[in-house]
């Protein structure tokens, strides 16, 4: 277990400098800058703009700087020391720095993932079940059909829907803001929705196999009840497929949830990053990816850690 997590530790910082190169001179690759819009600028006051933000700087110079910014060795000035890492201030929300603004909209994405992606899990793992039990019956039959669609209908679409019957004719949820649950569950219910559908045909394919193997035939030989037989051995067993799916899973909604975060108004770091890449706002932009890229990476080694504890027999390497 150590070595395992030792090893992708180091994996884990290699990747976020690998992360950061990329998408650092990608974003200054495209044509323009940060305060190319600006109006009215006499040529003095856009060139202390861009040498308050170091963009006057060779691209070599800002890339060092603000990798030593990033790690927290190096002070928005230049100078080195240790430290909280740190991405520098926004270029187009004035007096914020960056950190400010991702510790503002992160409990408002991480609230609606976790929301949606527990909706997502809970609802699947219990359709996908009820639908393994009845195979080949009407129920069956009903909750493939509804995953089908659930996995075809695009999340935008579906908060539209939910907006009009929810809010309009039957107004029981508020259709934007944040500050309590009710104005999360419109959200989460749009953006767990498709993966409660993929959870359950996965759930469902799953236990059709398990229930199948000598060790479920056995557990009923010595007399367990069907639903501990269940509980307690094939949806263990039928859950590794599940498991694998979280991976993904947790990179589409976070991906998701910014199309969502903007239909209900939500100011997570979803809304931010959508307009950081619409302004150019290097900085900002450059913080949600390295926050997207923390959670999946930490995600993926939950994922590898969790099959180690459904199958003793898989050891981490």
């Amino acid at each position: 277990m150590i070595p395992f997590l030792a090893k992708r530790l180091l994996w884990f910082f290699v990747t976020l400098w690998v992360v950061f190169t990329i998408s650092f001179f990608l974003m200054r690759a495209v044509p323009g800058g940060p305060f190319d819009g600006e109006r009215n600028l006499e040529p003095d006051v856009k060139q202390a703009i861009e040498r308050r933000y170091r963009v006057d700087k060779p691209l070599w110079n800002q890339y060092l700087v603000h990798l030593g910014m990033a790690a927290g060795l190096l002070s928005e000035d230049g100078q080195f020391r240790i430290g909280v890492p740190d991405l520098g201030p926004s270029y187009r929300i004035r007096d914020f720095s960056v950190n400010q603004i991702i510790a503002q909209g992160l409990p408002v994405s991480a609230s609606l993932g976790i929301l949606a992606l527990s909706f997502g899990l809970v609802v699947g793992l219990f359709a996908g079940v009820i639908a393994a039990l009845r195979r080949q019956t009407w129920v069956d039959t009903g909750v493939m059909l509804i995953a089908t669609a659930g996995m075809a209908v695009p999340n935008f679409w579906l908060a539209g829907v939910c907006i009009i019957l929810f809010v309009f004719l039957i107004p029981l949820f508020p259709a934007a803001g944040w500050g309590n649950l009710s104005n999360l569950i419109l959200p989460a219910f749009c953006l767990g929705a498709p993966y409660a559908a993929y959870i359950a045909r996965l759930t469902r394919t799953g236990m059709l196999e398990v229930l199948h193997q000598d060790y479920i035939r056995t557990a009923r030989a010595k007399g367990l009840r069907g639903r501990q037989v269940i509980i307690r051995h094939a949806l263990k067993g039928s859950a590794l497929p599940v498991v694998s799916f979280l991976g993904p899973a947790a990179a589409g909604i976070l991906t998701g949830s910014l199309v969502i975060e903007k239909v209900f108004h939500l100011s997570g770091i979803g809304s931010y990053f959508v307009e950081a890449a619409l302004q150019r706002d290097y900085p900002l932009a450059m913080g949600v990816v390295l926050v997207y890229t923390v959670v999946l990476y930490t995600m993926n080694v939950l994922v590898d850690l969790s099959y180690a504890i459904l199958d003793p027999r898989i050891e981490l390497e």
